[in-house]
């Protein structure tokens, strides 16, 4: 394909997007909740006694999203809200439809969805139908919290100052909650809010919301809010400043390297500034994460590199405006990529809404310079702008910028790994129907970088419709092999891709299964000669019974033309020669088990064959106890034994991850988990205590070891305890 054939391509695509309907009224502008000032003060204790309860408006008669979404909840849940000068109320009455006890894993912050009784508020406070807030509970007084992006996709790993309280009666439970308007962002000035609310009752395996939802969509879809009306406008939030400082004290021995033991210590700070109610600007200096847990080891059998979720707090707020830009394997901006392997200094970001029409994120990140490994300091630069076109699509542009300062001699890996500068330039146009039908993307990005001279780009499309049973896509991708994004996560460059796919589901009358249909989804890549290097098609059929367990079966055909040298083990060190063509099928099953179950289990296993005619046996699973609402148990497991010709011959991999999680309150949580990877040969431990002892203040004590199986030898180990403070003036 040459370069005029990829524009018209690129061009014709963007065009199909574009022409699409994108117009329309808000779907459930008839369902409205009045909200008025408290007629008296409001005590958070998940009782229903102070006035202003009684004179509030109730939202109740909600509508069943599962198992169908044809009729009125069978379960009754009762909604009010009030506000004052300093917070918004909730109160939320979830009556028990059957007797039993009720469903939770734990008393753990952000618990899973799915497996909890639980009540969550969506709240959309620019009424766009795309970005918001969300708070909730299981029925245990977990709290869930997290920023809404994408039109119903929620973020739990931001957090930020509230408080809750639930109270359970033999007929019911009770949430209530008091948000403070300084820990959200709206609009000054406006009447009308986005909202819903959403219920899971595991006993009756139903899920209803207020404005009612198509079964094919999440709860949190934005797109199918009522709303929220207010008599006047919400109380302005005034001065908004924290200030969250830290204290850190640390113990590292690094045996494996023969390293003297160091110890840490270490004073930072945090601040948030409201530049305005939907404008923040984070600022950090000499930031530390001890607190963040290790991530989750995983056997690699992949050509290309993993990817591993952000969990820093600084960078999360608004974080789609940065990471979201692209897909999943073509990342211009990746945030982990800063301070990971050298410490930062100091940070500002701005992020937020300027209008209900534009979003802007600015960022800029300064690194210290790292004697041991010769890496100079490096300072990031991103901004991103997003303006809303139509009802619920948007056009987003974004810079890039990486500069290493004082470049001079270092270590040889530092000077194949880093570059004085690297650049990138994006704009895409995100497509979403007013019903989200219809949901798309069509993007652009460029790079500059002295290794490419200037040339590298990727340009990508996609478009999927998803109505109650069919769901069906499209999408393309192409990315130049000088394309260079050092500070995102594009593990692959040089190709071209094609990705349709397609999903049908049958809803029976049926009293065991709530949904059942095949799925096939096909990759295509290309070299950029236009020829086929890999091809990998599967299909599968799903089926979800009514108790909320899920059953796959499928079958996959695999096609690969090595474009670089490969050890399929990612282990030995012997390699498949470049240019070599390999095919295999295999298939497999997986099964999970229904949540409401104190015991629950997994299971997933794959047979067939590998590269070099070889054959791989893949067999994974989890079970789980859980002392409701204290302590949670469990095992996972994943075991891969392949079969090649010499060299390699029989391959064997264990991966064995137990773990605890005791859950004494909801503001004191103990984690303890092991992770034995044998690819790697390593076994590591970490264990983190931590107590909130005010709402988004927390003491930490973390240690985390690292082993060598046979003999259990030591490699390293360390212990940190940190303090943290959340402080609003």
């Amino acid at each position: 394909m040459n370069a005029c054939y990829r524009f018209w391509i690129g061009l014709l695509s963007g065009f199909i997007c574009l022409l699409l309907p994108v117009y329309g009224q808000k779907i459930n502008a008839n369902y409205q909740l009045p909200i008025k000032r408290s007629s008296s003060p409001i005590v958070v204790d998940g009782v229903m006694d102070e006035q202003g309860w009684e004179d509030a408006e109730v939202a109740t008669d909600f509508f069943m999203i599962l198992p169908m979404d044809t009729s009125f909840s069978q379960v009754r849940t009762d909604v009010r809200m009030t506000y004052d000068d300093q917070n918004l109320y909730i109160l939320v009455v979830n009556f028990h439809a059957v007797p039993g006890p009720y469903y939770v894993e734990s008393l753990r912050r952000d618990f899973v969805f799915g497996k909890n009784d639980n009540f969550l508020l969506f709240m959309d406070p620019f009424d766009d139908q795309t970005n918001g807030f969300s708070f909730g509970a299981n029925a245990a007084g977990a709290q869930w919290d997290g920023i809404m992006y994408e039109g119903g996709r929620v973020d739990l790993s931001w957090d930020n100052k509230w408080v809750s309280q639930v109270r359970n009666y033999d007929d019911k439970w009770i949430w209530e909650a008091a948000i403070p308007f300084k820990s959200i962002r709206y609009k000054k000035g406006i009447r009308e809010w986005g909202i819903n609310f959403s219920r899971l009752d595991l006993k009756t395996t139903e899920k209803s919301s207020w404005a009612p939802v198509p079964r094919q969509f999440p709860s949190a879809s934005l797109a199918y809010t009522g709303s929220l009306i207010w008599d006047q406008p919400p109380p302005e939030a005034g001065a908004n400043i924290s200030i969250i400082p830290y204290v850190m004290g640390g113990y590292i021995n690094d045996i494996e390297n023969n390293a003297d033991p160091r110890y840490q210590n270490r004073v930072g700070m945090d601040a948030k500034i409201a530049v305005s109610s939907s404008l923040n600007l984070d600022l950090t200096v000499n930031p530390d994460f001890s607190q963040v847990e290790v991530d989750r080891q995983l056997t690699n059998l992949d050509r290309f590199e993993l990817f591993f979720p952000e969990r820093r707090q600084f960078f999360l707020e608004n974080g789609d405006l940065f990471a979201n830009f692209g897909y999943e394997n073509i990342r211009p901006f990746f945030s982990r990529r800063i301070g990971l392997d050298a410490p930062i200094q100091f940070g500002a970001r701005l992020s937020g809404k300027i209008n209900k029409d534009w979003r802007i994120g600015a960022m800029n990140m300064q690194t210290g310079a790292v004697e041991d490994t010769g890496l100079p300091a490096q300072n990031f630069s991103v901004v991103s702008l997003q303006r809303r076109v139509a009802q619920r699509s948007n056009i987003g542009i974004i810079l890039i910028n990486k500069s290493v300062f004082d470049s001079g001699p270092t270590t040889e890996p530092i000077q194949a790994t880093f570059t004085d500068y690297n650049r990138n330039i994006g704009v895409e146009y995100n497509l979403a129907t007013s019903n989200n039908l219809w949901t798309g993307k069509v993007m652009a990005l460029k790079s500059f970088s002295p290794l490419s001279g200037g040339s590298g780009m990727v340009h990508a499309a996609n478009l999927r419709y998803s109505s109650g049973s069919l769901t069906a896509g499209w999408r393309h991708e192409y990315v130049s092999p000088d394309y260079t994004a050092e500070v995102g996560f594009v593990p692959r460059v040089g190709y071209y891709r094609l990705n349709p796919n397609l999903a049908y589901l049958f809803f029976p009358k049926s009293k065991t299964i709530l949904r059942h249909g095949p799925v096939v989804n096909t990759s295509l890549y290309y070299n950029m000669d236009v020829e086929q290097t890999d091809h990998i098609t599967r299909f599968g059929y799903t089926t979800r019974f009514r108790t909320q367990a899920d059953f796959t079966v499928f079958g996959e055909y695999n096609r690969i033309l090595l474009q670089a040298p490969f050890d399929p083990t990612n282990f030995s060190g012997n390699t498949l020669a470049a240019l070599t063509d390999h095919r295999w099928s295999n298939f497999g099953a997986e099964y999970i088990s229904k949540p409401q179950s104190l015991f629950t289990y997994s299971a997933s296993t794959q047979y067939g064959g590998y590269y070099a005619d070889g054959n791989l046996y893949n067999l994974m699973g989890e079970i789980g106890y859980r002392f409701q609402p204290y302590v949670g148990l469990s095992m996972a497991a994943n075991y891969n034994n392949i079969l090649l010709p010499e060299p390699w011959g029989r391959t064997s991999f264990w991966l064995v991850g137990p773990r605890a999680d005791i859950t004494f309150t909801n503001t004191l949580f103990l984690t303890a988990f092991a992770q034995y990877n044998e690819q790697i040969n390593n076994i590591n431990l970490n264990t983190r205590l931590q107590w909130r002892f005010k709402p988004a203040s927390d003491l930490f004590l973390v240690f985390t070891d690292n082993y060598l199986p046979a003999p259990f030898y030591v490699k390293n180990r360390s212990v940190a305890l940190k303090f943290t403070y959340w402080w609003t003036m």
